[in-house]
């Protein structure tokens, strides 16, 4: 475990008592000597950590902070930048621009050693097989489904036949080859699933669709056998 990753677990494990804790309990829990305990708890108090004690009478961690260059550890930063890499690939352009945006502000606040992790991170994402196609927004979906607005879709089943729908969005899966956008289809008064690569065309109207999103989302996690919210 590296320091920062040690610091990190430190405060984890500090914010999580509520009256004092001596140092030889943080010492038994961190796996550390006391010393080491006494050295990282005075190096989160220069940074600003509002921790009070001292040795032999227990320390506590006042509510409210928050230290920015301690957020993640070495696995946490490799879940960020699979995912972020995963986005570039498979997500539409404005998506991959918004991961690697957000990637470089983790970045401005990390400590030196993660930094370097992130930098150099070794995992990879292969490219996507096929050229992205971008008929249809998938921003503009996105947007839909942030904002609860009803929607006009132009789509074409897998026979080809074409149809047009008035659905409440409010879900969009990633898959490795499509993207489906699942709604409320007020034509079939049920949820729909609908391939994004099927849709034609789509106006987002100014109307709110006349359920929450969660709801819906509950009602189609329900009718999937989902009991795990990711």
């Amino acid at each position: 475990m590296s320091r920062t990753e040690r610091l990190l677990e430190l405060l984890q494990v500090l914010r999580a008592y509520r009256q004092p804790v001596s140092g030889a309990q943080l010492s038994q829990q961190m796996q550390v000597s006391l010393r080491t305990i006494y050295r990282d708890i005075a190096s989160l108090q220069a940074q600003g950590a509002h921790i009070v004690g001292e040795a032999g009478s227990g320390f506590i961690l006042r509510p409210g902070f928050m230290l920015p260059p301690l957020m993640f550890s070495e696995e946490e930063i490799e879940a960020l930048v699979l995912g972020s890499r995963w986005v570039a690939e498979r997500g539409d352009r404005r998506l991959a621009s918004a991961a690697q945006v957000a990637m470089d502000k983790i970045k401005a606040v990390l400590p030196t050693d993660l930094c370097n992790a992130l930098e150099h991170n070794a995992l990879l994402v292969p490219p996507a097989n096929e050229a992205k196609e971008e008929d249809i927004s998938l921003s503009q979906i996105r947007a839909a489904i942030r904002h609860e607005k009803k929607a006009t879709l132009h789509y074409r089943n897998a026979q080809g036949q074409a149809s047009e729908r008035q659905v409440w969005p409010f879900a969009l899966g990633f898959f490795e080859r499509v993207q489906v956008l699942i709604a409320w289809c007020e034509l079939r008064q049920e949820i729909r699933h609908f391939r994004t690569d099927r849709i034609s065309a789509m106006q987002v109207h100014e109307e709110r669709y006349p359920k929450r999103k969660q709801a819906l989302l509950k009602e189609w996690r329900a009718l999937e056998g989902i009991t795990k919210t990711p």
